[in-house]
C-alpha cells in the first residue's frame, strides 16, 4: 500500500472515525457472487493495484481534468456553489480519488474495506458531503450520476492496465476484475442513497 496514504487530508481508513457499515460480511460475499468475483478476480485485482499504482495521478487528472471538467453537471460538485474553482478542495479529494483506486486494488476487501466503503457513500450524500474539507459546495451528487460515470471508469481504465506490457488475456483478466468490483462497491453504495432518499433529504 501506499506508505503516505496516512497523510491523505480527510483519508481516515481503518480509524475509529469509520462507523461500521450497514452491510455486513455475508452481504458483501452475496455480491461477490452476484457479479461472478472469484478467487480469480482476487488475484487480477491485485495485479491491476500494482500496474496502476504509479499511474493514480494521472488517471484522476484524465478523469477530472479531462473528462469531468467538461461535464457542468458533473463538475460542480467539486466547486464552489456560485461556479467557481474550489482548487484546495479538488486536490484534497483527488488524493483520495487516487488513493480510493489503490484501495480497490490493493487493499482486502474484509471489514475494515466494507466500512469505508459506506464512508465513502455519505460523503457523497446530503449527510457528509463537504464535511471533511470543511467546503460549501453542492450538498450531495446525484446516484444516478455516480453509476452512470461507472461507464467511463471502466472504459477508459482499459488503457492503464494495458500500460505495462501484460498480454491480452492478463489485460482482459485485470480489467474484468476491475469492473465486477465497481459494480460491488456501486451496490454497497446504494444503500447509503436509499437511506437518505426514504428520509426525503435528496431524489
Amino acid at each position: 500500500m501506499n506508505s503516505s496514504a496516512i497523510d491523505i487530508p480527510g483519508y481516515t481508513y481503518g480509524t475509529p472515525e469509520v462507523a461500521l457499515s450497514p452491510a455486513t460480511l455475508a452481504d458483501l460475499e452475496r455480491l461477490k457472487v452476484s457479479t461472478g468475483f472469484t478467487k480469480e478476480d482476487e488475484y487480477y485485482l491485485h495485479m491491476a493495484g500494482v500496474v496502476l499504482d504509479a499511474q493514480v495521478e494521472t488517471i484522476v487528472n484524465h478523469w477530472r481534468a479531462n473528462i469531468i471538467a467538461g461535464i457542468p453537471h458533473l463538475a460542480k460538485h467539486s466547486r464552489n456553489l456560485d461556479g467557481t474553482p474550489a482548487p484546495d478542495y479538488l486536490a484534497r479529494s483527488n488524493q483520495r480519488f487516487q488513493q480510493w483506486i489503490r484501495d480497490t486494488c490493493l487493499r482486502p476487501y474484509d471489514q475494515d474495506w466494507l466500512n469505508y466503503q459506506h464512508e465513502i457513500a455519505l460523503r457523497h450524500t446530503s449527510l457528509k458531503k463537504n464535511q471533511t474539507d470543511g467546503v460549501t459546495s453542492t450538498p450531495y451528487v446525484p446516484y444516478g450520476d455516480i453509476i452512470a460515470f461507472v461507464a467511463v471508469l471502466n472504459e477508459t481504465m482499459h488503457s492503464y492496465l494495458a500500460a505495462n506490457g501484460h498480454d491480452a488475456a492478463a489485460v482482459s483478466g485485470m480489467h474484468k476484475a476491475w469492473c465486477k468490483s465497481m459494480h460491488i462497491q456501486i451496490a454497497l453504495w446504494a444503500g447509503a442513497y436509499m437511506d437518505t432518499e426514504a428520509a426525503g433529504k435528496e431524489s
